[in-house]
């Protein structure tokens, strides 16, 4: 059986079942509807959207992502930066850290996706920046969407996603006015950590003062490193100081 990239677009495969890296059927049916951004919404807070993968709207078309996410090189960096940053904002109650499963969109710059950490700041909500939409499961009225301009992102790169990342949200994102993009890369020999600003025509990275990364959205300073346990697997660790 043939297998298939785990990143396409819809130009490439308008409807197919998909594969993941194991070669395990994974059928997603795709609405025709969802190659616009209205339709992807739609689609997107629907029972039909698949619970499984990441499936992004951006730059006018769909990228779908089935690969299961790396133990090692994906989720428990998320972890560890989710611990500390959720830590930090409820300490001082100024927002929310939402981890996975929350879909942002902003319509002016068009893209809706779920990051892998998303931060919003009461003061956002307040002014009208962006907005949590409800709907209504079983009866049941929850929030789905954030609809607007976020406070600060996350992506960890993961060997499906290095283009979509770096490049398509990158531009996206900034596009959508998001104050503080955070990029973190280990596929390689070392750690890739990335603190991305606005600058005039699009994001700059921040410069590190002997290996500390300032972050204007949490006024903090940030580092991440890893050492190699026992068990011969790394273990992240995002230290923070007042900058």
């Amino acid at each position: 059986m043939a297998s298939i990239p785990s990143e396409f677009t819809m130009a490439d495969f308008p409807a197919v079942t998909f594969l993941n890296s194991e070669s395990v059927a994974l059928p997603v049916s795709i609405p025709a509807s969802a190659t616009t951004l209205a339709g992807f919404r739609e689609w997107a807070l629907s029972d039909d959207f698949p619970e499984r993968g990441k499936i992004t709207f951006v730059a006018g078309g769909l990228i779908v992502d089935m690969s299961p996410e790396s133990f090692e090189k994906h989720s428990d960096i998320k972890t560890e930066i989710s611990r500390v940053l959720s830590n930090l904002v409820r300490e001082q109650n100024v927002g929310r850290l939402h981890i996975d499963g929350v879909l942002i969109t902003n319509i002016p710059a068009g893209v809706s996706n779920e990051p892998d950490i998303v931060y919003l700041a009461k003061e956002t909500v307040s002014s009208g920046r962006a907005k949590l939409i409800q709907v209504v499961e079983k009866s049941v009225q929850s929030s789905k969407e954030l609809v607007g301009t976020v406070d600060w992102v996350l992506e960890i790169v993961s060997p499906s996603s290095i283009r979509k990342d770096n490049v398509l949200l990158r531009e996206a994102y900034y596009r959508s006015g998001i104050g503080e993009y955070w990029i973190v890369d280990v596929l390689g020999d070392a750690i890739d950590f990335q603190v991305l600003v606005p600058g005039e025509g699009g994001y700059v990275a921040t410069e590190p003062v002997e290996g500390w990364y300032r972050s204007p959205t949490f006024d903090r300073e940030f580092r991440l490193d890893r050492e190699k346990e026992d068990d011969g697997y790394w273990l992240y660790t995002l230290h923070m100081r007042e900058g």
